[in-house]
């Protein structure tokens, strides 16, 4: 195409050059008259765009037997039909919209947009002159009034549709005049693609019923399947030439870009929007519950976002409790002033599995507090010393171990002189060592007692078996389990968590609960079920539990897991492994374009749910932020290393400012010792 543009445009200036000489001045060989320097350059240009014309007909030769990249991907053949056509083994179909509601809402098209099919979209815009419309609406107002004006004077009952349409007229004739919308010819085509007949009828149906939902008409190109095909390939062709007439603003409702806005006047800030760069935020309270859960790859951010989180929570009053596997709180504790308790076998912060809460309501029975802290404590003794049961070797008590432990229980807490009329909040409550006194005084239940030995007189003693020294009163309380073993991990874990139910149903408060590494507790069905009633129960007591784990495919195939992330109004989904991708994206109902974007997603990147709305976000961190919560060993090890330089130089400015102090001492005794022989001196030769 260049080189015949090429041609074209020489042979043009060729004809212009002719014409400027005119029919008689070019000069005959024969004549003996010498030629003047006008003619001579008149002659060399024509011999150089004869050369040149030349050459690019023989390159236009050339060319015609060079196969391009269109030859290459363009196919070798169309099977053009009346209602659709067919590429290879490919079928196609073009649909276009004839008609449109008296009001169409933003985002009419997004149903369409984002339906998990290959799809092609075109839409043509047309501006049309303001004064030209004008004129046909200024006609068309008239012939409707004449209308109205006759009806009123034959009597008739008044006509809705023609007053409606008139107020329409006039509004757009008003918006018009005043510049405020502009018209235009709007034309929308969709051509589907579909691997058969069958499937191309039945996707065409499908999007007939999203649009009419929206009562929108549309229709199929019959006998115009070719020219469709072409009008939505990223050409710019409208073959179809299929528009309607439409102002500026259903134009603008026809934008294909949707994206949720989770922007609030309230709550915090999680991060960036990726979708048009507004700032998500949000209060977790505002919703139907404060629950949420996190699922991400390890070092995708999950820790970091949580940690940001809590940061910003505290700021407006928000109560935080965290249970910590692996101690990656600690730098955030140490600098907001928390209260950090490292639970292990030698350590002197303890938890007593038989504790009770205070009941906060008048009509909270005290006998219901004991039972459900009865049925509480079975579950962590399930753990603890349960056995495989049945077929299914399914850990738990015989009847009988069962029927023991309930009555032991009761008598531990009798034994207390704690019983239903008991004011809670004045009792003592008792340890694994009362219980394991009550059991061994019980006929049949030896083998309870020699397996509770373990955590009353054997190596794991100093776990469970000591009164409650842990203090809560601060706004950041985290609970470490680093230095236990992984066989004690899931007991203590759920030991704190019911110790920290306690907590929370002894005083009503605005609180956050992040249990990080969750899959911990969905090993066992007792403590899934357990954080699984926390997140059902958690809302009544102005409590929101925060569930962050990396292992996906177990915390999502327990059965609890399922029901906590049902129970959860806010979802963070971060970068996600292939073996779990379509796991999260079958409970989640993701489209593949939002599974491919978790697959690939950078650190801090991800999908926010909040309630309904959803969109990709980035997290984001201010500089002081970031030396707080980060998670990065690389980072960790310089600010370590800035921490003993900053403790090094602090040690010697204050030994310095030490001996200046010194060395002005000395100076003054000196000078106190001169002054004292001086008055010597002096007393002396008075004498």
């Amino acid at each position: 195409m260049a080189f015949e543009q090429q041609i074209e445009s020489f042979e043009q200036s060729g004809r212009k050059t002719k014409k400027a000489q005119g029919p008689g001045s070019a000069p005959s060989p024969q004549s003996p008259k010498k030629l003047s320097n006008k003619q001579e350059k008149s002659q060399q240009q024509r011999r150089e765009q004869e050369s040149v014309r030349q050459l690019l007909a023989e390159e236009r030769v050339y060319q015609r037997g060079v196969i391009s990249i269109r030859d290459l991907i363009a196919p070798s053949s169309f099977d053009v039909n009346s209602s659709y056509l067919k590429i290879a083994d490919v079928y196609m179909r073009t649909l276009f919209i004839v008609a449109y509601p008296r009001y169409v809402g933003v985002g009419w098209a997004a149903p369409v947009i984002n339906l998990n099919w290959t799809l092609d979209i075109s839409m043509f815009f047309y501006p049309i002159e303001a004064k030209t419309i004008l004129k046909q609406l200024q006609k068309k107002a008239g012939e409707v009034e004449a209308q109205l004006s006759m009806d009123q004077q034959k009597g008739k009952p008044r006509d809705p549709l023609r007053e409606t349409a008139l107020r329409d007229i006039e509004g757009l004739r008003d918006s018009l005049t005043q510049g405020i919308e502009h018209f235009f010819q709007f034309a929308f085509y969709v051509t589907i693609y579909a691997k058969d007949k069958e499937e191309l009828d039945r996707v065409s149906d499908d999007i007939d019923s999203l649009f009419g939902s929206k009562l929108i008409h549309t229709k199929r190109g019959y006998y115009q399947s070719e020219q469709g095909f072409n009008s939505t390939i990223p050409l710019g062709n409208d073959e179809l030439q299929i528009t309607f007439n439409m102002s500026t603003s259903p134009i603008a409702s026809s934008f294909p870009f949707i994206s949720s806005e989770l922007t609030s006047d309230n709550g915090i800030l999680y991060g960036i929007n990726r979708h048009n760069n507004s700032l998500i935020l949000f209060d977790r309270f505002s919703l139907q519950n404060a629950n949420g859960v996190v699922f991400a790859t390890s070092g995708a951010g999950k820790s970091y976002a949580v940690k940001l989180e809590i940061i910003r929570s505290m700021m407006l009053g928000v109560d935080v409790i965290v249970v910590d596997p692996e101690m990656e709180y600690k730098t955030l504790s140490d600098a907001v002033g928390g209260t950090y308790v490292n639970v292990s076998l030698s350590s002197e912060s303890k938890i007593n599995p038989f504790d009770l809460p205070r009941a906060i309501t008048v009509d909270q029975a005290v006998e219901d507090i004991i039972r459900s802290a009865v049925i509480t404590t079975k579950g962590l003794l399930r753990i603890m010393m349960g056995t495989p049961q049945g077929e299914a070797g399914k850990v738990g008590f015989t009847p009988e171990e069962d029927a023991l432990l309930d009555r032991g229980i009761l008598e531990a807490y009798a034994k207390k002189d704690i019983t239903a009329h008991s004011d809670l909040a004045a009792v003592q409550p008792p340890t694994m060592q009362d219980l394991q006194e009550v059991l061994e005084g019980m006929t049949g239940a030896e083998p309870l007692v020699e397996r509770l030995k373990k955590y009353t007189l054997g190596t794991f003693s100093g776990l469970f078996n000591s009164s409650t020294t842990v203090e809560t009163n601060n706004q950041l309380v985290i609970f470490s389990v680093r230095d236990l073993e992984d066989e004690l991990r899931p007991m203590a874990i759920y030991n704190i968590i019911s110790y920290i139910w306690n907590v929370v149903r002894s005083t009503r408060k605005k609180r956050l609960l992040v249990i990080d590494e969750a899959w911990w507790l969905m090993q066992h069905e007792d403590s899934a079920r357990f954080i699984f009633a926390l997140v059902k129960r958690g809302r009544k007591y102005y409590l929101g539990v925060q569930t962050i784990t990396q292992d996906v495919n177990d915390f999502l195939r327990s059965p609890y897991g399922q029901a906590i992330v049902t129970n959860s109004s806010m979802q963070l989904l971060m970068k996600q492994s292939p073996a779990s991708a379509d796991l999260v994206q079958t409970t989640f109902n993701l489209t593949d374009a939002e599974k491919y974007l978790l697959l690939e997603a950078g650190i801090g990147q991800g999908i926010f749910f909040a309630g309904s709305k959803h969109a990709a976000i980035q997290v984001v961190a201010s500089y002081a932020e970031d030396k707080l919560v980060t998670t990065n060993p690389q980072q960790l090890l310089e600010l370590e290393a800035q921490r003993r330089q900053f403790e090094q130089e602090l040690e010697e400015e204050q030994a310095l400012e030490k001996g200046i102090v010194n060395q002005e001492v000395a100076k003054e005794e000196i000078e106190e010792e001169i002054a004292a022989e001086g008055e010597g001196l002096v007393d002396s030769l008075a004498a």
